[in-house]
């Protein structure tokens, strides 16, 4: 219902809708930082292993990349909500450990295009190790794109938990989230609008503010995007 006291109403059982849509705010963002973060720690290392050895170890890795890319993600995830049981930290976990192969992918590339220029020749020659390699050389001068792709990565994983909440797997009560919310009010829309509509909105416009966001980061480290300006 609608009151002076509540300005956007109370749920069914009398909870302030504005509360709780502010803590599902701070759910969807730890769940979309989170995750990319944990995309990080396990595409990185991935990507930069392949893309520095090539050859075998190379092909070896991007075929067990190639069989994790051709399964659905939301179905893997589904699956190990399943096997750990719903919480908020098993949720971006597991879009976390799920989520990891398009940044390993792009992290390969960069470091396949890195592992002959110059400065890399250059520092190998003059007996730096692969660690070295990688870290002083190759992987700062491969930042820019997958800084750029963990951004565009936190708008999805923000989706696939309201999706997750949505069909009733994801954040256990009593902690909101807009998937959640907007799943649980929908049978009430022609009567209570608001309670469904509300969240709704607001997943639609984080995702789009991180989309925005991410391409003008874009736009701004990619130095061809600078020189065609």
């Amino acid at each position: 219902t609608w009151t002076g006291k509540y300005p956007l109403g109370t749920d069914l059982v009398g909870r302030d809708m504005l509360s709780r849509l502010i803590w599902g705010a701070q759910v969807s963002m730890a769940v979309g930082l989170g995750a990319q973060i944990i995309v990080f720690l396990i595409g990185v290392p991935i990507g930069a292993l392949a893309g520095y050895a090539a050859g075998k170890v190379d092909a070896l890795v991007m075929r067990f990349v190639d069989v994790m890319y051709a399964f659905p993600q939301l179905l893997f995830v589904i699956l190990i909500m399943t096997a750990l049981g719903r919480g908020f930290q098993n949720i971006f976990i597991a879009i976390g450990v799920t989520g990891w192969v398009t940044l390993a992918r792009l992290t390969r590339a960069e470091f396949l295009a890195l592992r002959e220029r110059d400065f890399v020749v250059a520092a190998r020659a003059a007996g730096a190790g692969p660690w070295r390699l990688i870290t002083r050389h190759m992987l700062p001068n491969a930042l820019s794109p997958i800084i750029v792709a963990l951004t565009f990565g936190i708008p999805q994983a923000i989706f696939t938990e309201a999706a997750l909440s949505f069909i009733g797997i994801g954040i256990p009560d009593p902690r909101p989230s807009w998937g959640k919310m907007a799943g649980e009010y929908q049978q009430y829309i022609t009567s209570y609008w608001y309670m469904s509509i509300f969240p709704t909105v607001l997943i639609a416009l984080l995702m789009l503010s991180f989309t925005f966001f991410g391409d003008g980061l874009r736009d701004a480290l990619d130095p061809r995007t600078r020189r065609s300006r």
